[in-house]
């Protein structure tokens, strides 16, 4: 479901970044031959300031295309996170019409195993059923609508990958003072970064653990996993872009978590050791979002 097209705007957005940077580069060193030049380049007095006006209304209009290509990044960025969110909630409708569609079937299986006296094979059936559906329905505490289709595809593709994500919420985080698919972006980023510290280290048993609470302050959150120690070394610039241990081309999903929850006037820490890692952090209550 995901899109098709957001390589082709990136690709775009680089291009237009870095072909006006040339063009600023190359109309200030023209500018500067013209008014530092030789007078033979010039003619006229007239002709300086026509090239002058000239250099800086495209210099503005360079830097014009230079911001909107970073701002079409960002749309797309935020395009890409709402279509994570649409394959989430449209996972978490088809597992809850599923599980309405077999209800009646498991009904007749339950009642042929009594009507049998098979009470042992019956009650075994129950419990395996009133499992699958507590699963689903811990994930439907929140009153976000996209938090809980997160939560519900990100514990099944975890499940996929062998990993153990479970679902404390303490909380329906009514009235976030952010909309519910910006603190997807900050879950889904720190879930994310738990899978793929697990994976890359090939942790026996692992395991995620995502936390949602309230007081009377704000909204609370913490993701822990039990995937290896965070080195001292890129601690202390953890949430800046580009601070990885992944290579080149990774070390945003950070960054993005610690800017949104900044931006709410929230904040975020870290802690980590041979035992498990937990980033932990707030909304304040205040602003509500719409």
């Amino acid at each position: 479901m995901g899109r098709k097209r957001g390589t082709d705007v990136r690709k775009a957005s680089v291009y237009a970044i870095v072909i006006n940077s040339f063009q600023i580069v190359l109309v200030l060193v023209i500018l500067f031959l013209i008014l530092f030049g030789s007078q033979t380049l010039l003619g006229k007095r007239s002709a300086k300031v026509i090239a002058a006006l000239s250099a800086l209304i495209v210099i503005w209009g360079a830097a014009v295309d230079i911001r909107e290509a970073f701002n079409a990044r960002r749309m797309n960025n935020e395009m890409d996170q709402m279509d994570t969110l649409m394959d989430g909630m449209e996972t978490l409708n088809r597992t809850l019409r599923s599980q309405r569609h077999d209800f009646k079937n498991h009904l007749q299986v339950v009642y042929s195993l009594i009507e049998m006296k098979e009470y042992d094979e019956a009650n075994a059936y129950i419990e395996k059923v009133y499992g699958a559906i507590t699963s689903v329905s811990e994930l439907l505490k929140t009153d976000s609508p996209a938090i809980n289709a997160l939560l519900q595809m990100k514990t099944s593709s975890c499940g996929e990958r062998g990993i153990k994500l479970t679902a404390e919420i303490r909380s329906g985080w009514k009235n976030l003072p952010v909309e519910g698919w910006e603190a997807c972006k900050v879950l889904g980023n720190l879930i994310d970064n738990a899978v793929d510290a697990i994976s890359t280290a090939g942790t026996p048993d692992p395991w995620i653990r995502v936390t949602l609470t309230e007081d009377i302050h704000g909204f609370g959150f913490s993701v822990a996993n039990n995937g290896p120690k965070i080195p001292e070394s890129i601690m202390p610039g953890i949430f800046k872009a580009g601070v990885t241990e992944k290579g080149e081309g990774h070390g945003m999903g950070l960054f993005i978590v610690s800017s949104v929850i900044a931006e709410a006037g929230g904040e975020i820490h870290v802690t980590s050791d041979e035992h498990e890692t937990v980033f932990t952090g707030a909304f304040p209550k205040g602003n509500i979002a719409v």
